[in-house]
């Protein structure tokens, strides 16, 4: 399982230095991305820039679930030439935009609502989206599975899981903020998890003192190691 590294803290953008970035880096973080809110697209631009430097793969995912704001958003992810979008609903549309680019898309499934966003959906109702959205040509979902209101989080993980079998790759974002939480989702078969907040206010690993120790914790709890000692 691998993690994504958000540059964002109570869904929104931040401002994060190159030290940062190169920090990331330098510990094999291949993964990095950030919101659709909290900057300008010129400074999203530039984000996306600096991680592709990199090496790693960018992501930026959509905040807003109106179906006008997300396809907005999939606009600014075209122009600035990130490699995967997350969010959304509805998939038909934002692929009409990213659909002849680069851009890889990864809705959300179940019914995605308000800000910070809540889940609702049933097992079956992500079952349901996973299979149409696969259809439709996506590379697979973001789930927000910790932010669900109708279903206990780990059937919604299962149930994405079997519905997306192979063909697509599973990302579970928000409110992963906990070394069980991370070691729950390697288990139940997510590809990828996404934290950001956590990481940069010390929430996660509070006994650390920078930047560079808080990662390499999440790191060994996404490989199913014990994280180390303070």
């Amino acid at each position: 399982m691998d993690f994504i590294l958000m540059l964002t803290r109570d869904d929104r953008t931040i401002e994060v230095g190159a030290a940062a970035l190169d920090e990331a880096a330098a510990l094999g973080l291949r993964h990095i991305g950030f919101k659709d809110v909290g900057a300008s697209p010129a400074t999203l631009r530039e984000l996306t820039r600096r991680i592709r430097a990199l090496g790693a793969t960018s992501y930026m995912e959509v905040v807003s679930t109106t179906p006008e704001a997300a396809l907005h958003s999939a606009k600014v992810a075209e122009e600035i030439g990130v490699d995967r979008l997350l969010g959304g609903t509805d998939a038909e549309a934002i692929l009409r935009v990213v659909g002849g680019t680069r851009i890889e898309y990864f809705p959300f499934p179940g019914i995605p609502e308000g800000h910070p966003t809540r889940l609702g959906g049933s097992p079956a109702d992500i079952v349901a989206h996973c299979r149409a959205f696969l259809a439709r040509g996506c590379r697979g979902v973001d789930l927000l599975a910790y932010r669900s209101t109708a279903a206990d989080p780990l059937d919604l993980v299962r149930a994405a899981r079997t519905a997306l079998g192979q063909a697509g790759l599973l990302i579970v974002a928000g409110s992963v903020n906990s070394f069980d939480r991370i070691r729950a989702l390697r288990a139940a078969g997510a590809d990828f998890f996404t934290i950001g907040s956590a990481v940069f206010d010390g929430s996660l690993s509070p006994t650390k003192g920078t930047l560079a120790a808080r990662l390499r914790d999440v790191l060994a709890a996404s490989a199913g190691r014990a994280t180390t000692a303070a």
